[in-house]
């Protein structure tokens, strides 16, 4: 395994097992070689005022896990149920994918991964919801 790669902003921060890192002054790049790092970028970083819908709520408890505010193997079992929730209201191709990707980094602990591919769902979800009130 070739690990996490990271681009990073000027001043973007991140989150590295529990510890805000902040980038320099240029763009950069970052290789995260421990397999079981816990990194969450804080652009992506969920606000609890934010967790407003069904993938935001799963995104949210994949964060805690990342921020060490919740354990991975208890938090386990309750995310897979989320994203199966999920997989039966997503159903198009497109989002089983994702949803695939991100039951199966959570079954290998790779919960950056899963954060990833479950907020490639936020734009489908939002204009799911607009559609709905509209």
């Amino acid at each position: 395994m070739t690990g996490l790669v990271l681009k990073l902003g000027p001043k973007e921060r991140l989150l590295i097992n529990g510890a805000v890192v902040e980038n320099g002054d240029r763009r950069s790049r970052l290789s995260i070689v421990t397999p079981d790092a816990n990194i969450l970028r804080l652009r992506d970083a969920i606000h609890p005022d934010e967790v407003t819908s069904p993938v935001r709520r799963v995104c949210y408890a994949t964060q805690l896990v990342l921020s060490g505010d919740s354990d991975p193997d208890e938090a386990r079992l309750q995310l897979l149920r989320r994203i199966e929730e999920l997989s039966h209201i997503l159903t198009d191709t497109d989002s089983r994918y994702l949803l695939d990707a991100a039951s199966d980094a959570v079954i290998h602990n790779r919960f950056y991964q899963c954060l990833k591919a479950l907020r490639n769902l936020l734009p489908r979800e939002d204009r799911l919801l607009a559609a709905r009130l509209s």
